[in-house]
């Protein structure tokens, strides 16, 4: 679970890099910080 979970948390930081550069600020900070939130390492919602 823990694996899928940084995959996940790794997705969501890397699509909101993304946005950002495409000039789409808010999108790119909600996604990085809720990939933060996903992962692992932060405070996950599935535990």
């Amino acid at each position: 679970m823990a694996i899928i979970l940084w995959i996940i948390a790794a997705l969501l930081v890397i699509s909101g890099i993304f946005a950002i550069l495409r000039k789409q600020i808010l999108w790119g900070v909600v996604l990085i910080v809720v990939g933060c939130l996903v992962g692992p390492g932060g405070v996950s919602i599935f535990t």
